[in-house]
């Protein structure tokens, strides 16, 4: 009973159980492993870990070929445990062959080796890559055809599959990391905002964190000097724009030092002529207006900024009437933040809740603001500030004292002035 034939074969069962931890484990390792991680070792010269990225690019093939041979080796295995218990015990030997392996399986192809590869992912990934790799590209026919052969069935069934759909798409798998990583508290509040901020500057268009035409402080070309002189050193603001007999026609942006550098040149002779002021012309030391249409990414924006090396741009519509203007802070502020100096005077930046849970917010503060500030989750697909969603959920110009609740909040309006909606008050329902 126990002869030669019965030894060789629980040795060729043993070999193709350690084959098929080594199929489980290489899959656990190569689909767990972090592309990042593996990146950063092949950089530093660990040639397994650019193996390993190489063989994990086309994922379908890769878990194809390994499934495809881990469940020959299985079949294989159960098959002649089955035969040489079947002819050693007779009738019984299925049974007992089926559980047997199925124990083996269980316990030494399967949970110790993927225990271990998900353990040690990037490690055991850049061990199993070489072998693995030629594993893919012998089984490659078959894999391919085992492809067509999917496909044709879930085409039957009006499943479309896309073959160049890329499996892990990156920016999702960063947000979802920080996401998870700040709920469990190992990523700071102010880290993911920060990362999130830079991931979203593609995705986010200039309308969208643009100062909005009503806040633009402007100047009259056509006043005199003094007065422009006055009215910049009043302004907070460095660089203001210049219109002509009607705000929609910017001709120009006035720095403020450009100005005081004029100003100083009219001091070379210890005074300042009247004739001297009439006969200045602002347009002079002003800047030619940049305008920028509505719908730009702020990740081009910021690019154009940095190679223009202006900081300062004005936004236009389709029909190039002026909606509002843009600064290079406006966009560094969606990564790090409110930035503020000491000519800032806005002290309701820092939300902080009533006794009840209930925040008071301007109108025009925008939906992301509010819930990087609060962590809510509001929508912003259809408006940009907090007035403009909830006259886009009411469908209406709402009067003051009226009350909404709509996405789990109780929005109050609070302050109107005339169709514009100037304060809300918030609270979770």
């Amino acid at each position: 009973m126990l002869d030669a034939a019965f030894w060789s074969t629980a040795g060729a069962i043993l070999v193709l159980l350690v084959m098929s931890g080594f199929f489980s484990g290489s899959e656990t390792a190569l689909t767990a492993a972090s592309r990042g991680k593996l990146r950063a070792s092949a950089d530093k010269g660990d040639r397994g870990a650019e193996r390993a990225l190489t063989v994990t690019e086309d994922r379908e093939r890769l878990i194809g070929s390994v499934l495809l041979g881990n469940n020959l080796v299985n079949i294989l295995a159960t098959s002649l445990a089955t035969a040489m218990f079947t002819r050693a015990f007779g009738e019984s030997g299925v049974a007992l062959a089926t559980l047997i392996m199925t124990f083996l399986v269980l316990i030494f192809a399967e949970v110790m080796p993927k225990t271990y590869a998900i353990t040690n992912a990037e490690r055991a990934a850049s061990r199993v890559a070489a072998p693995i790799s030629v594993i893919v590209t012998l089984l490659a026919p078959v894999v391919g055809a085992v492809r067509l052969i999917v496909r044709g069935i879930l085409r039957i069934f009006g499943v479309q599959t896309d073959p160049d759909i890329n499996v892990l798409a990156v920016r999702e798998e960063i947000a979802g990391a920080l996401h998870l990583g700040h709920s469990e508290g190992v990523v700071e509040k102010e880290d993911r905002d920060r990362i999130l901020g830079a991931l979203d500057l593609a995705d986010r268009t200039v309308e969208e964190v643009m100062l909005h035409r009503s806040g633009i402080e402007m100047i009259d070309a056509g006043l005199p000097v003094p007065e422009i002189l006055r009215l910049v050193l009043d302004s907070n603001h460095t660089r203001l724009p210049l219109f002509r007999d009607e705000p929609e026609n910017i001709v120009g942006v006035l720095h403020a030092k450009d100005l005081l550098r004029a100003m100083h040149r009219m001091l070379a002779d210890g005074q300042i002529e009247m004739a001297e002021l009439v006969d200045f012309d602002i347009l002079d030391v002003a800047m030619p207006p940049y305008f920028i249409p509505e719908t730009t990414a702020l990740d081009d924006q910021m690019r154009q900024f940095l190679a223009r090396r202006t900081h300062f741009a004005l936004v236009v519509d389709e029909y190039g009437t002026l909606q509002g203007l843009i600064t290079l802070e406006d966009i560094l502020e969606e990564i790090v933040g409110e930035i503020t100096d000491e000519f800032d005077t806005h002290e309701g930046n820092d939300l902080k809740p009533d006794v009840d849970g209930t925040y008071s917010v301007e109108g025009a503060m925008t939906i992301r603001d509010l819930n990087r500030a609060t962590d809510w989750n509001l929508p912003d697909d259809e408006a940009n500030t907090v007035a403009g969603l909830v006259i886009h959920e009411a469908q209406m110009i709402p009067t003051e004292g009226q009350v909404f609740s709509f996405h789990g909040f109780r929005f109050e309006v609070a302050a109107k002035d005339q169709n514009r909606v100037t304060e809300l008050r918030i609270r979770p329902l």
